[in-house]
């Protein structure tokens, strides 16, 4: 190594309690910036490189640098991301927290290299505000982090020692995995597009057009159709109530023949009276003053399941299926059916 090298050497153990300073202050920023925008990533990476990595560095291309501060790649950071697209909005995030070096800063996914899918990150050149020195903020998917990670550790990048044959297979499993990345962003759009059509359906009252799934269930849901049922109820003891998630009766919505939302709601429609009836015969006589937000659709499958001769094995059945294969859903059952078998809805032919 020459003066001119072991000097900058010299500059960088000076200058390492800023680089410490500045990856505190990287890493605390990405991650402040990435929870407000709601980004969800793979990881947070940040690292200084080492002496003995600088110094090999230098030894090979020291003359390169007039001072430190032309070094951009001391500190470094990396952002992994689950999906292509937001290596994009991350990048739009980081240009906004930085000063960005254009110059210096590449898209390598640009470069369309046949062997260069691990190879495939984002590198922007980034200054803090307030420091002279740069750092390297590199944006990749969790693919393309895992392709690199296998291709540094096997040497497949070089090519060097490995026969034709091999590195053929290698590059087809690059285009695959690209291929996965690509598409594991246009599955993620398809749904989020899925998801407001069903929402606007929803809203516009259109609940034939919507097939009973968990995502339909949720939009349907939020409209709160059962609040009107359960305010009733709970004016029968003026009992508080308790909100639970009703997602787990999807299942036992379609095990009663519902297949749209239009056919959740006429089953409401259908035995919301009966399932009135039935909570008043339940609490009428009971000083209970909590009830949970379940209590209007339970009532509501109860009826219908009874109506539809199910007797106490169809009830055994639908409390199996809320909770699990339990020795305490038998006597719930046999409790229910005696609740309801005086109930005028019981005895219709």
């Amino acid at each position: 190594m020459d003066l001119h090298s072991e000097m900058l050497l010299e500059e960088y153990r000076e200058a390492k309690p800023v680089f410490e300073q500045m990856q505190g202050e990287v890493t605390r920023i990405l991650k402040e910036a990435l929870e407000r925008n709601g980004l969800i990533v793979t990881a947070v990476e940040t690292r200084i490189k080492t002496e003995e990595s600088l110094a090999g560095k230098l030894a090979l291309k020291g003359s390169k640098y007039a001072t430190l501060s032309d070094i951009t790649d001391i500190l470094g950071a990396r952002i992994i991301t689950f999906y292509t697209d937001d290596v994009d909005r991350i990048a739009a995030m980081a240009e906004q927290l930085f000063e960005i070096d254009w110059t210096n800063s590449v898209d390598k996914r640009k470069l369309h290299q046949l062997d260069s899918f691990g190879y495939n990150s984002l590198h922007y050149i980034c200054r803090l505000p307030g420091y002279d020195y740069r750092f390297e903020l590199q944006l990749r998917t969790t693919l393309q982090h895992a392709w690199a990670a296998i291709n540094h550790d096997n040497g497949y990048k070089s090519g060097v020692e490995i026969p034709r044959e091999y590195m053929r297979r290698i590059n087809r499993l690059a285009g695959l995995l690209e291929i996965a990345d690509d598409e594991f962003s246009h599955i993620r759009t398809e749904i989020n597009d899925y998801r407001r059509r069903v929402q606007q359906l929803v809203q516009n009252g259109q609940l034939d057009d919507v097939l009973l799934d968990g995502d339909a269930f949720r939009s349907y849901l939020n409209a709160r159709p059962f609040d009107k049922l359960n305010k009733r109820i709970a004016a029968i003891n003026q009992a508080e109530i308790q909100e639970v998630p009703l997602i787990r009766y999807l299942k036992v919505l379609k095990e009663l023949g519902c297949n749209t939302l239009g056919d959740v709601a006429r089953l409401r429609n259908t035995y919301e009276e009966d399932a009135y009836a039935l909570a008043r015969h339940q609490l009428g006589n009971t000083d209970l003053d909590i009830i949970s937000s379940a209590v209007g659709l339970q009532n509501i499958c109860i009826v219908c399941i009874l109506s539809q001769g199910g007797g106490k094995i169809g009830l055994l059945r639908f409390f199996n299926a809320l909770n699990g294969h339990d020795s305490q859903n038998e006597e719930l059952a046999d409790l229910t059916f005696k609740q309801a078998s005086n109930l005028p809805f019981m005895n219709k032919s």
